[in-house]
C-alpha cells in the first residue's frame, strides 16, 4: 500500500510541476498534464484481437475476445475520464482489455476529441456519433444489438449518461441495454455539497480541479473559476427550481458524519452566469434531465467512492434514476478515492478497493 501511496503522490507532484511550468511560460499546465499521463502499448493479448478504426470519423480502439462463442456477444462503448481534457486510447489501455476479457464482450474505447481545443459539445458529439455507428454496424463485430451499453470513468462516466439520455425513447435503434457510470461528474450548479468539501483536498481530484475542469471543457476559460465554486453563477430561480434533484437533502445522511457546514451561495452575479448558462443543459450535466427523459433510462449501474468530490453527483443520480422506476446497481467503495478504477495495474501494481470496483462492473455486465 505505501508503493501505491507513492504513485498517487507522484500524480501529485506532477500537477504542482504543471503549474509551476506554466507560471514560468514553459508550457500549460493541460499540456504538461498530457505528457505525463501519456500511456502506452502494450503486448499483443493472446485472447483479445484488437484494432484501431474510426467510427464516423472518431478514433477507436475495439477489443474483441478471440475465444469461440455460442452467440453474439454484448457490446461495450467505453470512454474514459481525465476531466475532458487528458486521457486517450493508451491510458485506459489496460482497463478496456481487462473489461472485454473477463466479461467476454466486444469492447470499443472512443478517443473523443479534448478541452480546451475541442470545447462542449465536441467530446460529447464524438461518443454519440461512435456509439450510433457502433449500433448500425454490429454485424462485422458478432454483437448482439439488444446487448449494447455505455460505460464510463469520472468526465467519460458524464459523457455516458449523456449519450444515454439522449438515446433514451429512440424508435429507429435498438434501447441501450444498460449505462454503466464509474464516479461520474453529472452536475456544474453546486460545488459545495456535502462530498465537495469533506474531500477537498483529497487526490486524485480536488474541489477546485473539479470546477477547473467543467469550465475547460464548457468554454476553455476558468477566469471564473471561484465565483462558480462559491456559486454565484446560477441565479436564484434556477437554483430553486433545480433544488428539488441537485441540494443536500438528497443525500443520505451516513454520508455526512464526516461533517458538513451548511453553506449558501453567494450573491448571484450576472456577468458570470452570462459565460457559464450552458452548464444547465443536460447533454453537459445530465442530472439535470428532465423525468420524462430519465424515467425512459435503461438499466443502470453506478460506483461511487467514498473519498472522492463527486461522490454526492454519483447519490444524487442513483436516486434521480431510482425515483423514476429505474432498476439501479450500487456499488460504493468506502475506502476508494477518485480515479482508483484508471489506477488498475498502473505500474504493475492495483489497489484492492479498485479491482474490487472492476470487478462489480464485470460481474454487472455477465448478468445483463
Amino acid at each position: 500500500m505505501f508503493i501505491c501511496a507513492c504513485h498517487v503522490y507522484s500524480l501529485i507532484l506532477n500537477f504542482e510541476q504543471g503549474r509551476i511550468l506554466e507560471k514560468t511560460g514553459l508550457c500549460s499546465q493541460i499540456t504538461f498534464g498530457r505528457y505525463v499521463r501519456q500511456g502506452r502499448r502494450l503486448r499483443v493479448d493472446p485472447k483479445l484481437f484488437i484494432q484501431d478504426l474510426q467510427f464516423n470519423k472518431v478514433p477507436v480502439r475495439v477489443y474483441q475476445p478471440k475465444a469461440t462463442s455460442h452467440g453474439r456477444r454484448r457490446g461495450i462503448l467505453f470512454f474514459h475520464g481525465g476531466g475532458w481534457v487528458f486521457g486517450s486510447l493508451d491510458t485506459y489501455e489496460k482497463v478496456c482489455r481487462y473489461l472485454s476479457r473477463e466479461s467476454e464482450s466486444v469492447v470499443v474505447s472512443v478517443q473523443y476529441r479534448l478541452a480546451p481545443e475541442h470545447k462542449y459539445p465536441a467530446a460529447y458529439e464524438d461518443c454519440l456519433n461512435a456509439t450510433l455507428h457502433f449500433m448500425r454496424n454490429t454485424d462485422l463485430y458478432g454483437v448482439d444489438p439488444t446487448r449494447i451499453s455505455v460505460c464510463g470513468d469520472s468526465a467519460g462516466g458524464n459523457l455516458a449518461a449523456a449519450v444515454s439520455q439522449t438515446l433514451a425513447g429512440r424508435a429507429d435503434l435498438p434501447r441501450l441495454r444498460a449505462q454503466i457510470l464509474i464516479y461520474p461528474g453529472l452536475q456544474a450548479l453546486d460545488f459545495n455539497l456535502p462530498s465537495y468539501h469533506q474531500n477537498r483536498g483529497v487526490p486524485l481530484l480536488f474541489r477546485e480541479r473539479a470546477a477547473f475542469f467543467a469550465l475547460q471543457y464548457l468554454n476553455g476559460d476558468a477566469s471564473h473559476m471561484q465565483e462558480v465554486l462559491k456559486g454565484s453563477h446560477i441565479p436564484p430561480d434556477m437554483r430553486q427550481k433545480y433544488r428539488k434533484w441537485v441540494s443536500p437533502d438528497n443525500i443520505p445522511e451516513e454520508f455526512k458524519v464526516r461533517g458538513v457546514k451548511a453553506l449558501n451561495p453567494s450573491d448571484f452575479m450576472a456577468e458570470v452566469y452570462e459565460t457559464v448558462k450552458r452548464f444547465c443543459e443536460p447533454n453537459l450535466c445530465p442530472l439535470l434531465a428532465e423525468d420524462a427523459v430519465v424515467h425512459q433510462l435503461p438499466e443502470s449501474f453506478i460506483l461511487t467512492c467514498e473519498y472522492d468530490v463527486l461522490r454526492d453527483d454519483g447519490l444524487l443520480y442513483k436516486k434521480r434514476l431510482e425515483d423514476n422506476g429505474v432498476q439501479v446497481t450500487w456499488c460504493h467503495l468506502e475506502d476508494g478515492f477518485h480515479g482508483i478504477i484508471s489506477l488498475y495495474d498502473y505500474g504493475g501494481l492495483s489497489f484492492p478497493s479498485g479491482k474490487r470496483g472492476l470487478d462489480s462492473v464485470v460481474n454487472f455486465l455477465k448478468g445483463l
